[in-house]
């Protein structure tokens, strides 16, 4: 069976607490200490770990210590930075076990890219400060050191099978070396783009993922979501540094696959795509259903994707309606707009989710009747992609069966018979 672990991130991720989940599976702070040693960078700091307790809850601090310091400061390091290049050479110069040495040069890569992208400038020509001073360093390598001693197995690319659970967003602003930023920070979001990342919003206003945390995660992590298969063998709890409404603990499940030619085989390319969508709900029962009709199309010119309601019973046993609104996050607002103005409602809830989606496309199919348009959805790369549904439009199909006096039922098998000879011939 595959070893594999997966990250549960309820509060975020950063590089500290990556190395506190791990200390905590096991990995020996000495073996850490020795290789992380061969850095070169020894003189520049001091690694500790200790036993904290986060809402009532125990887990593993780890410490980076800067000499320059008396304590660690992820918001404001005043350590000089260096550019890629160099932290490139120190890796390699460290002779590091061959996976460690792989991944942390990846994650420096990845994150140099996305740092070069935020600030228009080139990957080798960026400047790390916060990110790539001596605590970043030590962050990166020694969980990349960390993840090859618990022998996570690693899936056709090299990369460990190592998952990952959706971001919190978090919110507010936090002090960093260009002065006050909003929260995700742009290094960050330029790391959740790059990899299409899925992301909530649990309410906490706090910096929840570092720039640090996210590299690590967007490079080596192989899937976000739900955990995989796996039989939990052990849980590392990594403790973050501030106090939050729930612990502020990273949790690293580690176990086997249950399904290894899944996991081996398996990959983000046969995944549906992930997308955060927004959900508005309201309940109503004292509104003239002619309105809703009315309310459906000013709802979909507004940018909604999906609008349903469903009969309900309401208090002193009135029947009414819930309606429920499914759009993207940045059409939440016209959406929301339009029920207020077009309905009675005093109130709407809303909720983020997460939705799996197929990838989908347009063709247009020739019927002895006229043209229909087809939608096509599919799993998988365009060059590799495994067909999942074929449904042609209903508006095309009923536009002819009105013309030629057929029913829609004949014109929608014709379109259906049509597409599947023009694709399987």
């Amino acid at each position: 069976m595959s070893k594999i672990a997966y990250l549960q991130c309820p509060t975020g991720i950063s590089g500290d607490m990556c190395l506190g989940a791990l200390v905590s599976l096991g990995v020996p702070m000495e073996y850490l200490s020795a290789k992380l040693n061969d850095l070169g960078i020894a003189q520049e700091y001091h690694l500790s770990a200790e036993l904290v307790q986060k809402n009532g809850q125990q887990a593993t601090k780890v410490q980076v210590d800067l000499v320059e310091h008396h304590h660690h400061d992820h918001e404001h390091n005043h350590y000089h930075g260096r550019h890629l290049p160099e932290i490139e050479q120190m890796i390699l110069q460290a002779k590091l076990p061959s996976r460690a040495e792989a991944w942390s040069l990846a994650v420096f890569q990845q994150l140099a890219v996305a740092e070069g992208a935020v600030h228009g400038i080139a990957p080798e020509k960026v400047h790390f400060h916060e990110v790539g001073a001596v605590d970043a360093i030590v962050d990166i390598v020694g969980t990349c050191l960390g993840l090859d001693w618990l022998g996570i197995d690693s899936d056709e690319a090299g990369f460990p099978l190592l998952y990952c659970s959706a971001f919190p967003t978090g919110g507010g602003t936090v002090r960093a070396a260009h002065g006050q930023m909003a929260v995700p920070v742009p290094a960050v979001l330029k790391l959740w783009e790059m990899r299409a990342c899925p992301v909530y919003s649990n309410g906490i206003e706090k910096e929840l993922v570092t720039p640090t945390g996210a590299a690590i995660a967007t490079k080596l992590v192989r899937e976000f979501g739900n955990p995989p298969s796996m039989k939990i063998k052990q849980v590392g709890l990594g403790a973050g540094t501030i106090n939050l409404p729930i612990p502020n603990i990273l949790r690293l499940w580690l176990g086997e696959s249950t399904s290894p030619q899944a996991d081996v085989a398996h990959s983000q390319a046969t995944s549906p795509i992930l997308e955060t969508i927004s959900v508005l709900e309201t309940q109503i029962d004292d509104l003239n259903p002619q309105a809703v009709g009315y309310l459906f199309e000013a709802l979909f010119a507004a940018g909604a994707v999906d609008v349903f309601t469903q009969p309900i019973g309401m208090k002193k046993s009135r029947p009414g309606i819930l309606l429920t609104v499914i759009c993207h996050p940045d059409n939440l607002l016209n959406c929301e707009a339009v029920l207020f103005r077009e309905t009675t409602t005093l109130g709407i809830r809303r909720t983020t989710q997460q939705r799996a989606i197929l990838q989908r496309e347009i063709q247009q199919v020739e019927t002895e009747y006229g043209k229909v348009r087809v939608k096509v959805a599919w799993q998988g790369e365009s060059q590799d992609k495994s067909i999942t549904n074929v449904q042609p439009e209903y508006e095309d199909c009923a536009e002819l069966a009105r013309k030629h006096n057929l029913s829609w039922r004949e014109i929608h098998r014709l379109a259906l018979q049509s597409w599947y000879l023009q694709n399987n011939s």
